[in-house]
């Protein structure tokens, strides 16, 4: 498959394909490892947003009062440190590292609007900034961009039932300017949550953990990967990474709402990540069984 073949540049293939090839006894030995394994793929997807939610609580209890090193500063030559140290030492190929980049452009202009209109704020001074937004900032986007594409090829991706590119790079865009626009015009999320499901309904991803290939509804695994970074979410602003206006004087979870913007960012993100594996070059394996 093509995304073994380009696993194989990196040195988690090795430790993949050995863990691949064990052979448990049959019935509920066999499903115990297949649990593990997946959590096990999972966490290692999650690398580069692992260690940035690590660093991002780290320096919240343990980074020195009046370092001469703001700490937003540290915290955007340590993630481009761990950027660079995942490519060097082939922990991540290079079609995911573009994708990183691409993330973080997209994350940044969002920021720079976001801070300006008042969404939430960096409380902390820092050299390393454009406007309002820390540099590290955009890293937090990539780490979803970064989880999108290792998971992808790391599971074996394909799909039925995936509706036109045109359609979904259309929505992606739909999406992307109502974050912008909702604070000057109505805000269209429900139509565009209600145009997502129209063109997902029936969108099946499957991957493969072990042997035995599985499969989710599209619209279910976008939502459990949004409630996930929901979750991380909560845990940066307790680091007060950033914080929202009704956090300021005391930190509070993040709203639940903000699981809904979550879940389209993640669109954008899928979309994205879509377009460097060439999403639709990977259906015809099942339409013929769905």
């Amino acid at each position: 498959m093509a995304s073994r073949t380009s696993a194989a540049a990196t040195r988690f293939a090795g430790i993949r394909h050995q863990l691949e090839s064990l052979a448990p006894a049959p019935g509920a030995a066999a499903w115990i490892y297949e649990f593990l394994l997946f959590g096990f793929k999972q966490a290692w997807a999650c690398l580069f947003g692992a260690l940035i939610l690590g660093l991002l609580l780290a320096t919240h209890l343990f980074y020195p009062d009046g370092a001469a090193l703001a700490r937003y500063d540290f915290l955007t030559i340590a993630a481009l440190l761990i950027q660079l140290g995942m490519i060097v030492f082939r922990l991540e190929t290079l079609d995911e590292a573009r994708v990183i980049l691409a993330f973080h452009v997209v994350g940044t202009v969002m920021e720079l609007f976001k801070t300006a209109a008042g969404s939430w704020i960096y409380p902390e001074a820092s050299l390393l900034r454009i406007g309002g937004v820390p540099l590290f900032s955009g890293f937090m986007y990539a780490a979803v961009g970064s989880y999108i594409a290792r998971i992808w090829r790391i599971f074996d991706f394909r799909f039925t039932h995936y509706p036109p590119a045109w359609t979904t790079f259309v929505l992606a865009a739909a999406i992307y300017v109502n974050f912008f626009a909702h604070h000057y015009l109505p805000d269209m999320r429900w139509l565009l949550f209600a145009l997502l499901a129209a063109l997902h309904l029936r969108t099946r991803i499957y991957f493969t953990v072990w042997r035995a290939e599985r499969w989710m509804p599209f619209l279910l695994a976008a939502f459990l990967a949004a409630m996930f970074i929901w979750f991380a979410e909560n845990i940066a602003t307790f680091s007060r990474a950033w914080t929202y206006p009704d956090q300021e004087k005391v930190w509070q979870m993040v709203s639940i709402t903000k699981l809904g913007a979550w879940y389209l960012l993640m669109y954008i993100s899928f979309v994205l990540v879509a377009a460097v594996h060439k999403a639709q070059a990977q259906v015809q394996p099942h339409q013929q069984a769905a």
